[in-house]
């Protein structure tokens, strides 16, 4: 066509719009178009065939028509082959498109970057074309479609109760099913900046799992799924609000430039390396050529400045052998009164209890105990060790004798109290601190996390089964503890078997989870009531958990409209079942304003002709993907139907009533 040709001729004589293979890059004429740029402008205005198309002229002022504009340079019949950046490729560039040998300030960039990905699923292992909907192209629609969804079905499960007809309350704790993308847009409007932790462990991208995509666009729809979600995740934290999120080496890469572009690479925290199994069974089988697989990652960030609450240790593999003294006329009564008085900062009290204690040694006292670890650990509260501290012996060695008995205690220069023993030659011996082992048992495990293992053994934790991509609850005891305390929030919107939520609520956190997939009543749910029933799997029993049952969850579903006719096309097997959902969108008003249903009729024969996947994949753009879901705006339309419970549970979760 000459038009398009003098377009893509007028377009390409400014090589800012130019990039690799000498293509006009769309998306940078149409952010130059939306910012009126003086320079594009001015090359159009030059043009006469640009100018009788998109402008118009009022008392001698052209007036440029810039919703046209991008109209016809986002439509299919220009530069058909031009994708978002690069075709069909991903890459790292800089904030000017530069390759990356350039410079060193990167972006992720690929095909459809500035898109948002519904990435709806209908069953687990179901392969299905994404559907896209393009930012630049229609902002406007992004915004309907992401706005907040009507609530339904909901029902709050107490002990030994079903509460239905509910409305919200404001520490309810939460699970949604529906795309996860239009509940995380729907839960912004209440919990902005207001949760603590999100931890998810979305789809691989491995090829095997649930993530399966035509390979052309195989990382790139992953990205842009990903990035679609954690920028409503960002939004959702609190300023102090951590992000962890699990995945192996298929995607690790990319996702830790995605997450420095959406949450800062000044935020990034850690790259935790999380131990899954063994070196054993069917990955030694090639181990002649590959290097198997023992380890997932967790890529933690923060949207600012944070403090880790609980800090992560796990018990050391064998007794030091340094810990080989013991205090003897010690009790445990005499250890705990010595800690409390430590703690509330009572130096003589503290220095009288621990000045009564005899010391002596492992050997003298209990030789036949000495390689006995059970009773060690036992006895670790007052078995001691004495540890090199050259600024206490500085200190010692500078005062006046105040010390009586065998230990004794010392305030030191930087207010904080050390154990010292008293028979030292102060001085001349640096030896002079003494260290509880029991204080000392344990050891940080950093950012390799060996001690947690995700294979088998915990795939009935929760009273369910789930075999395939199940993680532990002690791995997420771990994380929960790091970075939340008590009654914070924590959010899991790949939710799967529940893992997050079962954990938060006996960890004794509030919890918010989104989940799609049907087994959510038949998993989910199931787990959550096991565990307000006092569920004794996973981390029940731990010490510091000792959970006995209680609590409660509300559940509810984004309310469907379009989506239920997506469902439906999905299970189409035969083109007369794809003209009954085409019939049902046309009827209800279910389709794309642009479309007219008088249009559809004229070109019935044309539609004939198509093949089934054809078919399908038209009647898929054609429905509007703003009413996958009832909006929020329309809860008190009629043609919605939102029964009056819905209603009520909706305005109360939105603060609307």
């Amino acid at each position: 066509m000459k038009f398009l040709d003098e377009l893509e001729k007028v377009l390409k004589a400014d090589e800012r719009f130019i990039g690799e293979g000498k293509q006009v890059i769309k998306t940078k004429v149409s952010d130059a178009a939306r910012g009126i740029d003086g320079l594009l402008i001015k090359s159009l205005l030059k043009n006469e065939l640009m100018r009788e198309s998109f402008f118009t002229k009022v008392d001698d002022v052209y007036v440029f028509d810039k919703v046209k504009f991008i109209w016809l340079l986002d439509s299919k019949e220009f530069l058909p082959d031009s994708y978002t950046l690069y075709k069909n490729k991903i890459g790292l560039v800089d904030n000017q498109n530069n390759l990356i040998s350039q410079k060193q300030d990167v972006s992720l960039v690929w095909p459809y970057k500035e898109c948002v990905l519904e990435g709806g699923q209908e069953k687990e292992d179901q392969k299905r074309e994404e559907i896209f909907y393009n930012e630049t192209l229609a902002p406007d629609e992004v915004n309907r479609l992401l706005a907040p969804k009507v609530l339904g079905n909901a029902k709050r499960y107490t002990l030994n109760d079903i509460e239905e007809s509910v409305l919200f309350r404001k520490n309810d704790n939460l699970i949604i099913k529906g795309n996860n993308l239009m509940g995380l847009s729907s839960i912004l409007k209440r919990y902005e900046n207001d949760i603590k932790l999100i931890y998810i462990d979305p789809p691989y991208n491995t090829g095997s799992d649930s993530f399966l995509y035509n390979d052309n666009f195989n990382k790139s729809t992953w990205l842009t799924f990903l990035k679609n979600r954690l920028e409503i995740s960002y939004k959702l934290l609190k300023n102090n609000g951590v992000i962890a999120v699990q995945c192996d080496y298929h995607q690790n890469s990319y996702l830790r430039v995605l997450m420095d572009e959406v949450f800062g690479a000044e935020n990034y925290i850690s790259e935790i390396a999380v131990k899954m199994s063994s070196a054993s069974g069917p990955k030694m089988a090639h181990i002649q050529k590959s290097i198997p697989k023992l380890k997932d990652s967790i890529l933690i960030y923060s949207k600012g400045e944070i403090e880790i609450i609980t800090q992560p240790y796990k018990p050391k593999d064998k007794w030091d052998t340094e810990y080989s003294k013991i205090l003897m006329d010690f009790s445990k009564k005499d250890r705990a009164e010595f800690e409390t008085a430590i703690k509330s900062i009572q130096y003589d009290k503290a220095k009288e209890i621990i000045e009564k204690a005899r010391l002596s040694t492992l050997s003298r006292e209990f030789p036949d105990k000495k390689q006995d670890e059970d009773w060690l650990r036992d006895n670790a509260w007052r078995i001691v060790a004495d540890k090199q501290n050259t600024g206490l012996d500085n200190l010692l060695s500078n005062s006046e004798k105040f010390w009586t008995g065998d230990v004794s205690l010392a305030k030191t220069v930087r207010g904080s109290y050390a154990l010292f023993r008293t028979d030292k030659d102060f001085g001349s011996d640096t030896r002079v601190e003494i260290v509880f082992a029991d204080n000392n048992l344990n050891e940080h495990v950093g950012d390799f996390w060996s001690d947690i293992s995700t294979a088998g053994g915990f795939s009935e934790e929760g009273g369910i089964n789930f075999p395939t991509a199940k993680k532990p609850e002690k791995l997420l005891k771990r994380i929960i503890q790091m970075f939340t305390e008590e009654n914070e929030i924590v959010l899991d919107f790949f939710m799967g078997s529940a893992t997050t939520q079962a954990t938060s609520m006996k960890l004794r956190r509030q919890f918010i989870g989104i989940e799609q997939m049907d087994y959510i009543e038949d998993k989910a749910v199931t787990r959550l009531i096991n565990t307000i029933n006092g569920d004794q799997t996973g981390v029940s029993q731990d010490i510091d958990v000792n959970w006995k049952g209680g609590g409660a969850f509300v559940y509810c579903e984004l309310l469907e409209d379009n989506q239920s006719l997506v469902y439906e096309l999905e299970k189409a097997t035969n083109p007369d079942s794809v003209k009954s959902v085409l019939a049902k969108g046309t009827k209800n008003g279910k389709l794309i304003p642009s479309v007219l249903p008088r249009d559809l009729k004229r070109t019935e024969e044309e539609f004939d002709n198509l093949t089934l996947d054809e078919q399908k994949k038209l009647v898929l753009e054609l429905l509007d993907k703003n009413k996958l879901y009832i909006n929020l705006s329309d809860v008190d339309d009629e043609d919605a139907n939102v029964s009056e419970a819905d209603k009520a549970f909706t305005k109360s979760f939105y603060g609307l009533d």
